[in-house]
């Protein structure tokens, strides 16, 4: 398939209209500025798992089970701590603190709940307000108070209010913990976000502390999580910026063509970041990898496009000639770096996860602007100034490519040459028995998901406080320091939410939901083979036991005696919605289509148990039953995590090499190339997830997509390699093709590699750890990739070559062989002795 005509149609608008073509990008770069101010954030990891069938059961059960006239509310959880929360002094402080809260109009509490209301209230039955429980324990003895601390200890829900280390015998504790409900503003939604319900009121942790915090309290203030994606973002890019200058320099070591790929990294930003405003994609957690990646395979581009342009020039050709080489050369090598990198990120798309998903097909666009700006855009500047600098006295500090053959670089680079004239074929079969033990060794690498992934240490490193306010965090997290607190001191059940879809109205729905919770599996909770279980039938039988008409009622229309009515269910619902107050809605749908039953399992038990025993606990339901709640949501996003990157894998390996096959047989006649270049690609996957294991790292839904991510950058570095090497070897001997290969193009990958690793590296600044160890990941891909394809290539290609000539005989251990067997064949012959 003949292509040159297009880059011949490319090289002269670079060379003889690079002034026009310089325009037209930078107003196109004008045109994506406008939709970065379009960008919206979203951070928390319920971006990542609202497509799966357990959230979605969640979400029904929110807008089926909650009052249809209701106030959006959000929560702050209060956390008390002390010699022991249940003393006098304690209660009476904690008290104090919810009486002030529920005073405070600005704060808008609906309630607050703290387990001293229930020891209040145990004293004091008829102590309704907050104001008349305050009274009950000031008047209380020492030894009332223990004693009603006791009975509350039998009342659900009490002692998981309280530290793990309760002793019921001394009515004591350490800790405590409570919520206060605040009712959102006019116009708050129920999602959250900037003026949603999950930020209203906007300052009540810094008003709840003015109102806790006095000499004697001990009571800390726990609001929504940190969203550190914008301080996260502020940290990286400076950081990232100043490396990549600081390995520009040593790579161009000329100020102008710094300024260069700068400008081009910039631009390949504003692009990527205005496409996000434009589509409307939201800007996550992910999202932040997007411009290290962009910017190193930018740097990649630019500096092959610039040494290549170098090595040209230093031969004593024009500006416009060396030019029109470099491009017909890199034009090729870079659309197929575009294509395969564009397919490896777009095999994100089968991902599990929104969230991938979009990164996925960001990185991709990301691949196409960088491939037109740093393969259309940066030759034509370099053609202009270098016409400049014939014409004015612009100084050149540097003409002279990166890396000789007489050079320490080169010499290095050169080590894989000599491995490849030596033993290629030994070499690579060590390599493949290497590579099969570092795979077998890497299947064992782990998965894990849970809401740590998304959030930052609790205290942040001392060194990040010396930097500027704008982007300074904090010193620390206090929600996270709350969290890990409640975390190592508080014990509590899980629920297993299940959500029923069928006749309610049916005389024997409730039987059946009766049924389902006997014999529970042995990670729920039970009383005499029943499920602990919060439902419909629970809120009749408490209001039957208070309610002498309503428990006649049930009487009437239970046909078998054992509490649970079979009859006339539409009348016993209307009975039990009275009050209107009734928490009726909170189990049963409006339109009796549907109910929830809230299971209690063992906090402690495996989450692939739970979940288990979950699902096998709703086959027992006759009408449609999914399970659901946070164990089960992450536990599942779990088994998709691993799942999804084999998927991405998989497409990644598969659409990359049928690229590749097709791009040599179209460039070079040789689609055979194309398997050579996947070898190093296939090694670097295979070292990488080795090195995951080793590390401790697992598999989460922030890296899940790096084994595309190595296979998508790393095969950048083998392209190059392959597609030099076939370039010169139209002109040059094997061996000398080779070793022009890999220091020519191993110099620019050397600067590449290394301006890649610290850059793409600064993420381990990152606030967010899984995201750290995600920068991590990204630049040991690069890494491993650099060393396979200037190392691994050299003998791969030797053999590509004898095989597919018919010289196989010529490698070194062929013909080391040949020549042993043909000695053993033909011994020589004895010396002739002297005659009689």
């Amino acid at each position: 398939m003949e292509y040159q005509w297009l880059i011949d149609r490319v090289d002269d608008l670079i060379v003889n209209r690079s002034k026009t073509v310089i325009i037209a990008f930078l107003l196109v770069t004008v045109l994506f500025v406008g939709g970065i101010g379009s960008i919206t954030t979203e951070s928390g990891q319920e971006q990542f798992i609202e497509d799966l069938p357990s959230f979605q059961a969640v979400e029904e059960i929110n807008e089926d089970f909650s009052p249809t006239f209701t106030d959006v509310t959000t929560s702050t959880t209060l956390v008390q701590e002390s010699s022991n929360v249940l003393s006098k002094g304690s209660l009476i402080d904690i008290l104090e603190t919810r009486h002030r809260i529920l005073e405070t109009s600005k704060l808008r509490a609906k309630s607050v709940s703290v387990p001293a209301e229930t020891v209040a209230t145990t004293l004091d039955p008829s102590a309704t307000t907050a104001e008349a429980q305050l009274r009950a324990v000031e008047r209380a003895s020492p030894s009332e108070i223990d004693a009603a601390i006791r009975e509350a200890a039998d009342q659900s829900g009490f002692t998981n209010q309280l530290s793990d280390d309760f002793n019921r015998q001394t009515a004591s504790a350490t800790a405590a913990r409570g919520s206060v409900s605040h009712i959102a503003g006019p116009g708050a939604g129920a999602s959250g976000g900037p003026g949603g319900g999950s930020s209203f009121p906007a300052d009540r942790v810094e008003r709840i502390n003015s109102i806790a915090h006095d000499e004697a309290s001990n009571i800390w203030v726990q609001g929504t999580p940190p969203n550190t994606i914008g301080t996260t973002t502020g940290l990286v890019l400076p950081a990232a910026m100043l490396l990549i200058l600081l390995f520009l320099t040593v790579a161009y070591r000329d100020p102008v063509d710094i300024g260069i790929g700068l400008l081009a990294i910039v631009m390949t930003l504003l692009w990527t970041f205005g496409f996000i405003g434009y589509a409307g994609i939201p800007f996550a957690a992910l999202l932040i990898a997007v411009p290290p990646i962009l910017i190193a395979i930018g740097i990649d581009f630019g500096i092959h496009s610039i040494n290549r342009y170098r090595e040209e020039r230093v031969t004593g050709l024009s500006i416009s000639e060396a030019m029109t080489r470099t491009t017909d050369q890199m034009s090729v090598a870079f659309a197929i770096v575009a294509g395969t990198s564009t397919i490896g990120f777009l095999s994100n798309l089968v991902s599990a996860f929104p969230p991938t998903r979009d990164f996925g097909f960001v990185a991709a666009v990301g691949i196409v602007f960088t491939f037109l700006i740093f393969g259309v855009f940066v030759p034509a500047l370099k053609v202009s100034v270098d016409r400049a600098r014939e014409k004015y006295p612009i100084p050149t500090l540097s003409n002279t490519p990166l890396g000789s053959e007489t050079s320490l670089l080169g010499r290095l680079l050169a080590g894989g040459v000599t491995v490849s004239k030596r033993a290629p074929l030994v070499f690579l079969v060590l390599l493949l028995v290497a590579t099969a033990g570092s795979g077998v060794y890497a299947t064992g690498v782990g998965t894990g998901f849970s809401p740590e992934d998304f959030q930052p240490a609790e205290e942040t490193p001392e060194y990040l406080q010396s930097l500027p306010e704008a982007i300074r965090p904090p010193e620390q997290f206090e929600y996270v320091r709350i969290n890990n607190y409640l975390d190592r001191n508080f014990q509590e059940d899980t629920q297993v939410l299940m959500y029923v879809e069928g006749p309610m109205r049916q005389d024997s729905a409730l039987e059946q939901i009766h049924r389902a919770t006997q014999d529970p599996p042995s990670t729920f909770r039970s009383d005499r083979r029943q499920a602990e279980t919060q439902s419909i039938i629970t809120l009749i039988e408490s209001r039957a036991e208070r309610d002498p008409e309503f428990r006649a009622l049930v009487e009437r229309n239970d046909r078998n005696d054992n509490g649970i009515p079979d009859d006339n269910l539409p009348q016993i619902y209307n009975a039990l919605s009275k009050p209107a107050d009734s928490d009726l809605s909170g189990f049963l749908g409006d339109e009796r289509r549907s109910a929830q039953v809230i299971f209690t399992a063992d906090g402690d038990a495996d989450d692939r148990v739970v979940t288990d025993e979950a699902y096998s606990v709703s086959e027992g339901f006759r009408a449609s039953a999914q399970p659901t709640g946070s164990v089960i949501i992450f536990d599942e996003a779990v088994a998709l995590i691993l799942q999804s990157a084999i998927q991405s894998l998989a497409l990644t390996l598969l659409g990359a090499s049928a690229f590749l096959l097709l791009a040599y047989w179209i460039v070079e006649g040789r689609p055979s190339l194309g398997l050579v270049n996947v070898i190093p690609i296939a090694v670097t996957v295979v070292a990488l997830v080795a090195t995951m294991r080793a590390l401790g790292l697992a598999f989460n839904a922030l890296n899940g997509t790096i084994l595309a991510i190595a296979v998508g950058i790393g095969i950048d570095y083998a392209v190059h390699v392959v597609h030099r090497f076939a370039d010169e070897y139209h002109d040059r001997e094997l061996y000398p093709a080779l070793t022009r290969t890999v220091v020519g193009t191993g110099g620019a990958l050397t600067g590449s590699m290394l301006t890649t690793v610290f850059g793409i590296g600064v993420l381990v600044l990152a606030l967010n750890p899984a995201l750290g160890a995600f920068g991590i990941l990204i630049s040991l891909s690069v890494l491993y990739a650099f060393l396979s394809s200037v190392f691994i290539l050299p003998s791969a290609l030797v053999v590509w070559e004898r095989l597919t000539t018919g010289q196989a005989a010529k490698l070194p251990e062929v013909a080391a062989t040949q020549n042993a067997l043909a000695a053993w064949r033909s011994p020589s012959t004895p010396e002739e002795g002297g005659g009689a």
